[in-house]
């Protein structure tokens, strides 16, 4: 487990800080907004759903579990009969008291699903969790390291990248990951994450993903949208691909 306090975001939502880390989970200006913008409007996952396709997403990060909430809150929302798996990793789960504290509900249109939580948190805390909202979804998390995790080849269509930052938590943002993470995709898949700085973006490329900019959320310039498939992108503004190579090359001398 990990050592983590709970602290209200100015749009009325919980976030924790990391004593482990010294950084927030959530942008502190808003968690399910962040969430929302990042994960949800950007990646392209609410428009599958509402054409009932599927949707298998792979989480580097479960954290507070706020992304599994809100996209099972988006199946129902949108009636959608997309057969929806989500797969996460978590190192450090949090501890099943501050789960139980943490305010997500209140901002569901299906409040309910929040107690869907408490059961795989009390798993976390001595192992795997694996758990199915009852018609909604299945939910398996990793406890343990990405690399240690073992990935379905070709099965995933989203990637949430939503560690801590490439500063506190380095080995989440590296080419080798990011191949792993390929390995793991679909052709067409589309990979989303708050973080914009370029290191990360040039071990994306590295890792074999093209990557693009987009609007950040709440007060961040940018944050970064990649795809094994280059069309996939042609509504974000392409980067410059072999500037960032050249970059990681120069990082690695």
């Amino acid at each position: 487990m990990t050592t983590a306090r709970i602290e209200l975001c100015r749009d009325g939502s919980h976030t924790l800080y990391s004593d482990t880390f010294g950084q927030f989970y959530h942008n502190p200006n808003g968690a399910v907004a962040e969430s929302l913008h990042v994960f949800f409007e950007t990646s392209g996952v609410l428009s599958d759903l509402q054409k009932n396709k599927p949707v298998n997403v792979l989480e580097i990060g479960f954290g507070t579990g706020l992304n599994a909430l809100l996209l099972a809150d988006a199946l129902l929302q949108l009636n959608s009969s997309s057969t929806v798996t989500f797969q996460s990793v978590e190192a450090f789960p949090i501890g099943i008291d501050t789960a139980k504290n943490l305010n997500y509900s209140e901002f569901l249109a299906n409040p309910w699903l929040g107690n869907h939580l408490l059961p795989v948190f009390r798993q976390l805390q001595t192992e795997s969790a694996s758990y199915e909202f009852p018609g909604i979804l299945q939910l398996d998390v990793f406890r343990g390291t990405v690399k240690d995790a073992q990935f379905k080849s070709r099965f995933f269509n989203y990637v949430f990248h939503d560690p801590f930052s490439p500063e506190v938590n380095p080995e989440l943002w590296t080419a080798t990951l990011f191949e792993k993470l390929k390995a793991a995709c679909t052709p067409q898949s589309v990979l989303t994450t708050y973080c914009a700085a370029t290191k990360a973006r040039a071990a994306m490329v590295v890792g074999g993903w093209h990557a693009a900019r987009a609007p950040g959320a709440l007060g961040k310039r940018e944050m970064t949208v990649a795809s094994l498939d280059p069309e996939k992108l042609s509504g974000f503004s392409r980067l410059n691909e072999d500037r960032l190579r050249e970059r990681f090359a120069s990082q690695q001398r």
